[in-house]
C-alpha cells in the first residue's frame, strides 16, 4: 500500500505581510498532479491545515477544493488537526464526510479514531491522534500519572490497545525530543512540549506534523514530512517534498520523496545597497522570488525597501549587517530557548529590560505564575 504524507499546510498564512494563498493554491495543484501520477492508496495529513483557529474564507475554500479533488479521484484522506487548527471547526461534519473517503479526526475525547485497511499482506491500521495537551488527557484519564507531554501521549497511545502483530500507522502532531525547529514555528520555553520517541514504539510508521523541516527522529519511520512551502527565511535552504510511503508485509517499508518546486522560492541576498542595485548582480536571478535583503552599508539607506522593491517586487524583509548591528545584543535563538527553563528565560528578559536581575521575592512570584499557567 502506498501513502503520501503531508502536514502543516498553514492555509491562509501571511509571511512578512505577504499572503501565501496563491502559492498554496499552486503547490496543492502540483500535489494533485503527483496524486494522479502515483495513485496512492491514501493521503496522510498530520495537522495544521490552517494557519489560524479562525481561518480566512479563502483558506477554507482552498481546503474544501483540495478535499473535493481528492474525493473525485477516489483517494482516501486521513487528517488530524494541529495546534493552529480549531478542533471543533476542523472536525465539523466529520462523520458525514467519512462516507466520501475523507476521514477528519473528531475532537479528541479520550479515544483516537482508527481505520482498518486490507491488502494481500493483511490488515493495516491507521490511528488519528490530533494535537493534545497534558491538561486534556488529565481530565479524560484522572487515574493516569500526568507530569508532561510524554505522559499525555503515552496515556493516549495506551488507550488504542495497538496490536503489534499487525501493521500500524499513527498520525500525530507533537514535538518529538531531538527534532530541529525553525523560526516560523511556535516555541515552548524550556522544551516543556517535548514527547519522547519511545512513546511511538508500537507503530510501523509515525506520520508527524508540527515542525517545518523534514526529518526523522530516533528511527527513520518516525518522521516529519515538513511543510510543502517555505514559511520563513530560516527555511530558505530547505528542499520541500512530499513523503511517499510504500508498505509491504509487516516490517517492510520503503520511504521516498517527491520534490516540490514552489511558484516563488525564498532567498537571501547580501551586499551594499549599490551592489544589490547594480544590474549585473540581479539580471541572472529570479527577481520574482521572495527576498530577504541584508544590507552591509554602515549608514541606513533612506527608503531602502521602496527603492529595492522596484527591482525585487517580492522583497519581504530588509535588515542590516554592519558594525552597529553586530554590537547590539541578540535575543536567544530557538535552540537556546529550548535548553533554558522558563524561569531562566524570564530572568534573562527581566534583566535586559531593567538592567538588573530579579530579586528572590520576584523570582518566587514568577515561578508561581509559571506553575499556574502550566497547570491550566
Amino acid at each position: 500500500m502506498k501513502f503520501f504524507h503531508l502536514s502543516d499546510l498553514h492555509l491562509g498564512k501571511r509571511v512578512n505581510e505577504f499572503s501565501m494563498i496563491e502559492d498554496q493554491k499552486y503547490i496543492l495543484k502540483e500535489i494533485l498532479g503527483f496524486v494522479r501520477e502515483e495513485r496512492p492508496d491514501g493521503i496522510l495529513i498530520a495537522g495544521d491545515v490552517y494557519d489560524r483557529s479562525v481561518p480566512s474564507e479563502e483558506a477554507v475554500e482552498l481546503w474544501d477544493s483540495f478535499l473535493v479533488s481528492l474525493a473525485e479521484k477516489r483517494v482516501p484522506v486521513y487528517a488530524i488537526y494541529g495546534n493552529h487548527d480549531s478542533a471543533v471547526r476542523f472536525s465539523v461534519h466529520s462523520s458525514l464526510v467519512d462516507a466520501s473517503g475523507i476521514h477528519l479526526s473528531p475532537e479528541y475525547k479520550g479515544e483516537a479514531a482508527r481505520y482498518r485497511l486490507e491488502d494481500e499482506y493483511g490488515p493495516l491500521n491507521i490511528y488519528l491522534l490530533p494535537f493534545i495537551k497534558p491538561a486534556l488527557i488529565r481530565n479524560r484519564f484522572p487515574e493516569e500519572e500526568m507530569a508532561d507531554y510524554t505522559d499525555a501521549c503515552r496515556a493516549a497511545v495506551r488507550q488504542m490497545a495497538v496490536d503489534t502483530g499487525e501493521r500500524n500507522i499513527l498520525l500525530a502532531h507533537q514535538f518529538v525530543t531531538g527534532a530541529v525547529r525553525c523560526e516560523s514555528e511556535e516555541i515552548v520555553v524550556g522544551g516543556l512540549d517535548n514527547v519522547d520517541a519511545s512513546v511511538f514504539d508500537d507503530f510501523d510508521y509515525v506520520a508527524l506534523g508540527h515542525l517545518h523541516g523534514k526529518q526523522s527522529v530516533g528511527r527513520e519511520s518516525v518522521r516529519y514530512c515538513g511543510t510543502p512551502l517555505k514559511y520563513s527565511f530560516s527555511e530558505k535552504d530547505h528542499k520541500k517534498s512530499v513523503t511517499v510511503l510504500d508498505f509491504g508485509k509487516k516490517g517492510e517499508l520503503s520511504i521516498g520523496e517527491i520534490p516540490l518546486v514552489p511558484r516563488h522560492d525564498m532567498r537571501e541576498i547580501r551586499g551594499s545597497y549599490e551592489e544589490l542595485s547594480l544590474k549585473k548582480n540581479y539580471e541572472n536571478t529570479d527577481v520574482e522570488d521572495y527576498i530577504h535583503a541584508v544590507l552591509t552599508d554602515e549608514e541606513d539607506v533612506i527608503d531602502a525597501v521602496g527603492k529595492l522593491r522596484v527591482i525585487y517586487p517580492n522583497l519581504m524583509k530588509l535588515s542590516y549587517d554592519n558594525t552597529r548591528t553586530r554590537e547590539q545584543g541578540e535575543v536567544s535563538g530557538p535552540e537556546e530557548v529550548e535548553r533554558k527553563s522558563p524561569i531562566e528565560l524570564f530572568d534573562e528578559f527581566y534583566e535586559k529590560q531593567n538592567n538588573k536581575a530579579m530579586s528572590e521575592e520576584q523570582k518566587e512570584f514568577a515561578l508561581e505564575c509559571i506553575r499556574d499557567i502550566w497547570e491550566a
